[in-house]
């Protein structure tokens, strides 16, 4: 059998993000931490077999090389020690935790107890951006100046059933820490270390912060502007990366996430249908379209694997997650809405 995973919470991110990837890159999901009955059923639906406790204590008695955290944010920091301290290596759904302080004690405590400890930015690993990164290296745009990276939907009417649109910053909520995590991510992986330059934080609909626009300066100037809101109605393309001989535009992402959503995962650890996105470079009013990557976020829990077997280094910097960290705590503190 293949390595066996504990994942703690079984909602949106443990059965459609996680579980489904784990599975597809043989891991066996040996345990599963919910208390919710329809939940539980799902748990026993998609894993025949599977062990499902109602804490991350109870979890962490199993026999376990790898524990997943997909829990809600307001849980994360204590589910995570609850693994560390176990001595059992966690991968944590981003965020981290809510605060840089947060963030900083979770990974502190992982060297401490020289327990692994990452997290979940599988948004390196979508089309976009891997077709970015190979444009970038490239050198077809020239110099690149600025960048746009977008998460723009349009829900007008607050979920009620959703904690992430509900609860205050303070327990977890909101689109700067759910979306803005990923912007800056990607940002940061493909330009470097960047600066908070200006930021805007708002609640729109009445709920937890759901539009937000985050500035970043990176090295010899280039600009990274973020948007997160799920209130616009003409939602601008995912990215629009600027240079000095042409631009780069995407305006959609890939289909990973509504197949994982669909029930499928990528099998022996990849999709067996196309995943790329629609690529276009601009020069002008000249329009070319270019081949695009395949996305694939089981590349996260390949690299998992090749870690925990000592063949290679996790695959997210915790010097990134810092940053990410610290400049979420920036946005929201220089917010140009307080």
């Amino acid at each position: 059998m293949g390595l066996r995973v504990g994942i703690v919470g079984y909602g949106l991110a443990g059965r459609y993000f996680h579980a489904p990837l784990l599975k597809g890159c043989g891991f066996e999901v040996a345990a599963i931490v919910t208390t919710n009955e329809i939940r539980q059923s799902h748990a026993h639906k998609d894993f025949p077999g599977v062990k499902v406790v109602p804490t991350s204590e109870e979890l962490v008695k199993e026999r376990l090389d790898l524990v997943v955290v997909a829990s809600a944010n307001i849980v994360h920091a204590h589910d995570a020690l609850c693994a560390i301290n176990a001595g059992i290596p966690v991968v944590i759904d981003k965020p981290m935790g809510r605060t840089y302080a947060e963030t900083k004690a979770i990974i502190d405590a992982g060297l401490k107890a020289g327990t692994p400890v990452s997290t979940f930015f599988n948004r390196r690993w979508d089309s976009n951006a891997l077709t970015i990164k190979r444009v970038l290296a490239s050198g077809v745009l020239g110099q690149i100046h600025r960048l746009e990276s977008r998460f723009e939907r349009f829900r007008p009417q607050l979920n009620a059933q959703s904690w992430r649109e509900n609860m205050s910053a303070a327990e977890g909520g909101g689109q700067l820490l759910d979306l803005q995590s990923h912007l800056i991510s990607t940002a940061i992986d493909w330009f470097g270390s960047a600066e908070l330059v200006m930021s805007s934080v708002r609640a729109l609909r009445g709920g937890a912060d759901d539009d937000s626009v985050v500035v970043l300066r990176h090295a010899e100037g280039l600009m990274s502007y973020l948007s997160a809101s799920a209130v616009v109605g003409a939602p601008g393309p995912c990215v629009r990366m600027l240079g000095t001989q042409g631009a780069l535009v995407i305006h959609d992402l890939d289909p990973q996430e509504d197949l994982l959503r669909s029930g499928k995962y990528p099998a022996g650890g990849t999709w067996a249908v196309p995943t790329s996105s629609r690529a276009y470079i601009h020069r002008g009013t000249e329009v070319e379209e270019i081949a695009s990557e395949n996305g694939n976020y089981a590349l996260f829990y390949i690299a998992v694997a090749d870690a925990l077997a000592g063949k290679a280094p996790w695959p997210i910097d915790n010097e990134d997650v810092l940053l990410v960290a610290q400049l979420i705590d920036q946005a929201r503190e220089s917010s140009l809405e307080d």
